[in-house]
């Protein structure tokens, strides 16, 4: 019925609360606007996730886990090991132990699998490879009649054939190392180990170096990063109160050797600064030697390449830094009696720090990884830890010892991010 024809008036309040959703409709409707536009945005970000996953955070993984990844014992003498688990360490095992041995290196022998067993009793024992292969070779044991020995015969029959078999350091070994995820590696790359008991020692001097590659390592990546802030500093702020133009016009200068390989610049180094290079040619020109300096295969020839390479990099934070300073501000401090050098240090340094930090972080992690550099123009004890991992990568295919010197590697520059980040919060926070 119509309700002006009955006389009734309509209520506006009734028709727009019949027409208006519901509140609950209304949540509803937000929840499933929110969920499409992060439905889109995950879709959007998915590919380069992806390609981050597999090309970055899948060979970490895998790193990490060759770090501690011991397989070579476990897999080829699982029945050695089994038949161990419960030895003493201090005597010779039983003849249980004999028996499992010969089992599994016959299987070793018929697979072709004893090579890599060999190689890592002989990281511990020098002189195992020969003893290992000599006995793979004579299995299965057999008498002089060429009839299959007896088990109750093995042990002598090992013992006889190597007398080694008889000393309980190569069964501590394959004792301690049967698991097939171990901190070998992790405690070989600083220098310790663990004893045939398993507790964690320090190993002998004249088998320790990695504590001083590290130490090596550290130092030539500090000395860098000083390097590159006291030139970078400078250069910096003389590009910041410049016009943009001209300003634009150095900086391509500056990103000039992004457009050179490495390569191409650690060889242009050995040019310059061999004895007869342009350097002491010009050094002895001017007077200022007498005979040519030793600038190549030392730490100074690392020093100056590194510096040149890695300076942009000190220059690009420390100039986005103090493009954003306004001028006022020092020539604020120098009108209100404050000496220029003190103003610059108290008023203008403290506002750089951020610049500091973040050129001074990016130079340090970058100098830490660095290979070509001091392994061309370095010597012996110029060599970083890069260099031993490729040498275990690439000559003597041991996996776990390189995967455990990158992995500390990795440990230490999320260690120097993490304390960088944690000084920035407080400085942002102050």
């Amino acid at each position: 019925m119509n309700l002006l024809a009955s006389g009734i008036a309509p209520n506006p309040a009734l028709e727009s609360a019949s027409i208006a959703p519901s509140v609950p409709q209304l949540k509803r409707d937000l929840r499933r606007a929110q969920l499409r536009k992060r439905t889109m945005a995950l879709a959007l970000i998915a590919p380069l996730a992806i390609f981050l996953m597999i090309t970055f955070v899948v060979p970490i993984a895998v790193l990490l886990k060759r770090a501690i990844e011991n397989p070579e014992v476990a897999t080829t003498l699982p029945h050695t090991v089994a038949a161990l688990s419960k030895w003493d360490r201090k005597q010779v095992p039983g003849d249980a132990a004999f028996v499992a041995l010969a089992q599994d290196l016959t299987l070793a022998k018929q697979q072709n699998t004893a090579g890599a067993l060999a190689r890592r009793i002989n990281s511990e024992i020098p002189g195992a490879r020969s003893v290992i292969m000599k006995t793979m070779r004579a299995m299965p044991p057999v008498d002089a009649d060429g009839q299959p020995i007896p088990a109750t015969g093995i042990r002598q029959a090992l013992i006889e054939l190597d007398a080694q078999w008889a000393e309980p350091e190569y069964w501590r070994v394959i004792a301690k190392n049967g698991s097939r995820y171990s901190p070998y590696y992790l405690l070989a790359s600083v220098d310790m180990q663990q004893d045939s008991l398993g507790q964690i020692e320090r190993k002998p001097a004249d088998q320790s170096a990695y504590q001083e590659i590290f130490g090596r390592t550290f130092l030539i990546s500090m000395v860098a990063t000083l390097c590159c802030l006291a030139i970078g500093y400078p250069l910096a702020y003389w590009l910041s109160t410049m016009s943009e133009r001209r300003s634009n016009l150095f900086m391509i200068l500056v990103l000039i050797p992004f457009w050179t390989s490495i390569l191409v610049r650690v060889a242009s180094w050995i040019v310059l600064l061999q004895s007869e290079g342009l350097v002491n040619t010009a050094l002895m020109s001017l007077g200022l030697t007498h005979a040519p300096l030793e600038l190549l295969f030392n730490r100074i020839g690392v020093y100056i390449s590194m510096t040149h390479i890695l300076l942009p990099f000190m220059i690009l934070p420390l100039y986005s830094v103090m493009k954003s300073i306004p001028p006022t501000y020092l020539r604020a401090a120098i009108s209100l009696g404050s000496h220029p050098f003190a103003a610059f240090w108290r008023v203008y340094v403290p506002q750089t720090y951020p610049g500091i930090g973040a050129g001074g972080l990016l130079v340090f992690i970058l100098a830490l990884g660095y290979y070509i550099t001091p392994a061309l123009l370095g010597g012996p004890n110029e060599q970083l830890v890069s260099y031993y991992v490729a040498y275990f990568t690439n000559v003597t295919l041991n996996w776990g010892m390189a995967s455990a010197l990158g992995a500390l590697l990795f440990a230490a520059t999320l260690v120097l991010y993490g304390v960088y980040r944690r000084f920035a919060k407080l400085e942002v926070s102050m």
